[in-house]
């Protein structure tokens, strides 16, 4: 029998009175997968790491880590001893260390591990460079962040914890040092839990992403599938990735929409025939077509570099984002008209 690599099994985080979140459970089954867990600002997410390297004790459930109990209502097992690296949001460096000296703390740390890392490596990878013998204070919130994270890779940890990794750093900087740490992670197979509330760089880094709302786990599954299929209003929400529009359903293909008319495509969940339902519709689901019948007026255009989102609005008020690629032959403007492709088909028909 085969034991999974985490395991956390109906577990209450508690930071305050209002900041806690209530049973708990998530297995990450195979060494080296990156885990994301979203949610807005004050759910919890930081709590639930802090509660797995040990640093918090949990009031309910258990936690273990290959096999081993770390944590229960009567058991704790201090963080020294779980070899879990936990890289802070904020500033959480040795003030009277070096730079070098700081990432260089805990390396003699899991002599077993199968993996290695040189402090030059870890400096060229997160661009650290010319900050070696600089202290804490002297170096920019994005630097320090940096420093931690690398801090948290010479410790050879078993499991990477990695709290906002990537929340001071500049944009230009940013998508490198996610595809630099994505590469490395999988390389070297450290498995990693990354809280963040930036859907984008969850998409891009995870493996399985946990959507975090209402202290509970509403949602856990791949980023493919929990876009396209989102298992509840409060996650559609909260993605904001589309809109959610009256709709009946007319048999097994297809729903009809005032304004839209009839769409077709595949049913996420069944529904009987003249059900009244709420039906998703994201920007990449509906077509540009400037010769189509179907025109909506533009309200808004918001520039994306390879697309522009056009906001729709219909005659019941339903306010539609649509994608364009950017190179399309022209622009529209505001208060155009904007034609949208028939017949309409959405792969997935999500409902509710």
């Amino acid at each position: 029998m085969s034991i999974n690599f985490l395991e956390i099994n109906n577990a209450t985080f508690v930071a305050s009175k209002k900041n806690k979140v209530l049973d708990f459970n998530l297995t990450i089954k195979n060494e080296g997968d990156i885990i994301c867990l979203l949610g807005p600002s004050g759910i919890g997410k930081t709590t639930i790491l802090r509660s797995i390297a040990g640093l918090q004790k949990i009031p309910k459930g258990k936690i273990f880590l290959k096999g081993n109990l770390l944590s229960s209502e009567i058991d704790h097992v201090e963080p020294e001893k779980r070899n879990v690296a936990l890289s802070f949001q904020d500033n959480s460096l040795f003030p009277h260390y070096t730079i070098l000296e700081n990432i260089n703390f805990g390396a003699k740390r899991n002599k077993n591990a199968n993996y290695n890392f040189e402090s030059d490596e870890l400096i060229k990878l997160l661009h650290l460079e010319g900050l070696a013998e600089k202290y804490p204070h002297q170096v920019s919130a994005g630097e320090a962040q940096r420093v931690s994270l690398a801090r948290s890779l010479m410790s050879k940890p078993d499991l990477l914890l990695l709290d906002e990794p990537f929340s001071n750093v500049d944009e230009s900087l940013k998508v490198e040092l996610q595809q630099n740490i994505k590469k490395i992670l999988k390389e070297k197979k450290i498995t990693t839990i990354i809280v963040t509330h930036d859907s984008y760089e969850a998409f891009y880094m995870a493996d399985y992403c946990g959507i975090l709302l209402s202290q509970t786990m509403k949602q856990f599954d791949t980023p493919y599938n929990i876009y396209h299929y989102p298992n509840s209003i409060e996650v559609v929400n909260f993605l904001n990735r589309g809109i959610l529009v009256d709709a009946k359903v007319l048999d097994e293909s297809s729903v009809e929409h005032k304004c839209l008319g009839v769409i077709k495509g595949n049913f996420v969940k069944k529904y009987k025939k003249g059900t009244a339902v709420k039906l998703l519709v994201q920007p990449d689901d509906l077509e540009h077509d400037d010769k189509s019948d179907l025109k909506l007026e533009i309200i808004d255009r918001k520039f994306r570099g390879t697309n522009f989102i056009y906001t729709l609005k219909t005659k019941n008020d339903d306010l539609i984002p649509v994608f364009v690629h950017s190179h399309h032959i022209h622009q529209h403007e505001v208060e155009e008209k904007f034609g949208i492709k028939t017949p309409i088909y959405i792969d997935h028909l999500v409902c509710f």
